[in-house]
């Protein structure tokens, strides 16, 4: 098992920055990638950025550019360093690792005002 816990989620203008932070513990040592995904209202949750272990990251498309996902092994930690955030951002931020199977935290709220 697996237990994840965002945190840094808040309400920022248009333009502005976040950084949201995702410590994970219990049995890391079989995770072998995590990431971030979002969900908007009414949207279906969707990757933001994923950071595997050992290998190169991936971003959304939406996202590239302005976001830097980044991942501390060695204290179990990911994070995802937001800027020029814009209001289509605004969405439930979700931690994820990936062992056999998917593990999700419980979710941070960003809100981009424009």
């Amino acid at each position: 098992q697996v237990q994840l816990v965002e945190s840094g989620g808040g309400l920022v203008q248009a333009g502005g920055s976040l950084r949201l932070s995702c410590a994970a513990s219990g049995d890391t040592a079989s995770i072998w990638s995590m990431g971030w995904y979002r969900q908007a209202p009414g949207n279906q949750r969707e990757l933001v950025a994923r950071i595997p272990r050992d290998g190169d990251t991936n971003y959304a498309d939406s996202v590239k550019g302005r976001f830097t996902i980044s991942r501390d092994n060695a204290e179990n930690m990911v994070y995802l360093q937001m800027n020029e955030l814009k209001p289509e951002d605004t969405a439930v931020y979700y931690c994820n690792a990936m062992t056999w199977r998917h593990y999700w935290g419980r979710g941070t709220q960003v809100t981009v005002s424009s």
